[in-house]
């Protein structure tokens, strides 16, 4: 095969990748139009976190001991489930669990990365976490329509472009979405989420604050961010265990409530409110002192009648 044809088989795969990410960026894009030339930045970030993974997979070949197929493999004949319903190889589980930690965290931290005072709720962190996602897994569909064209022909591309079109892009928009919900909250440290902390904090939580002495906005933030990794690690994780073990069956309602789950959480009307006016200094999620934020709040308010 010649590099010219090697480019025409990335160029075609690409713009089949683009009809999925083109169909959901619009859809979601609609329901908050956020910063267009923001959202474009964080899509194509997105699609350059697949390649760290990519350079991570290529050296399994040089350094066989950090594939991490080879710790999880060690588990395969460790069953989970009820007698003979539902057993599932405990190296599944813990493949799928590794998986989605490594892309969810990548994913977000494009978000971290685009992450300035242009997010003012919880919904544009939420919507970015989301195009993120698109841009991760359109860069992923270039790399498996590509491997399929080369390896099976152009005729076996229908029944995987149709499938990760509808299900596969989705569920990267569901994952990121719902950690985007997660870091919005610990985005931004409001006095009722700050009240609501210090009222309801678990005894997990108010142990480790006095271990490490934390400040309340950090055990704050550090909270809400574990949830939201560990929600789209066990999403991501369920999602990819009914895929290996072919419960085809229960993908559809699965994906069904998860997006009626991300559009109720876009429609909220507390994650539309804008916190820009409790946020002090060049980033919304440095850690600054809930009186330095009212503070701000407060003088800002003051000029504002003055102007008045």
């Amino acid at each position: 095969m010649t590099h010219v044809q090697i480019l025409q088989i990335i160029g075609a795969s690409a713009l089949l990748a683009a009809v999925p990410a083109l169909a959901w960026g619009y859809l979601f894009y609609s329901k908050n139009k956020e910063n267009r030339t923001l959202l474009m930045v964080t899509f194509l970030i997105g699609g350059f976190a697949v390649f760290p993974i990519l350079f991570y997979r290529w050296l399994w070949k040089f350094f066989p001991w950090i594939n991490v197929l080879n710790f999880t493999d060690s588990f395969k004949e460790d069953l989970i489930g009820w007698q003979s319903f539902a057993l599932i190889p405990l190296s599944v589980i813990l493949t799928f669990m590794i998986i989605g930690v490594i892309e969810e965290v990548m994913k977000q931290s494009v978000v971290h990365a685009v992450d300035d005072n242009s997010i003012d709720s919880i919904d544009d962190a939420i919507v970015l976490s989301i195009f993120a996602a698109l841009g991760f897994s359109f860069a992923e569909n270039i790399v498996y329509f590509h491997n399929i064209w080369v390896g099976r022909g152009v005729d076996a591309l229908l029944v995987p472009f149709v499938f990760r079109s509808i299900f596969s892009t989705f569920a990267h928009v569901l994952f990121s979405g719902i950690f985007g919900y997660y870091y919005g909250i610990a985005h931004f440290s409001t006095p009722m989420l700050q009240e609501e902390l210090r009222g309801k904090e678990n005894f997990i939580w108010r142990y480790l604050y006095r271990i490490f002495r934390l400040k309340t906005d950090e055990l704050f933030h550090e909270q809400k961010m574990f949830q939201g990794l560990f929600i789209a690690v066990i999403l991501h994780a369920v999602y990819n265990v009914f895929l290996e073990m072919n419960w085809t069956f229960l993908m559809v309602p699965y994906l069904v409530f998860g997006y009626m789950l991300l559009s109720h959480l876009l429609q909220l009307k507390e994650n539309h409110k804008k916190y820009g006016l409790l946020t002090v200094g060049s980033r919304n999620n440095d850690y600054v002192s809930l009186e330095a934020r009212l503070i701000a709040g407060r003088l800002k308010l003051r000029k504002e009648n003055k102007q008045l």
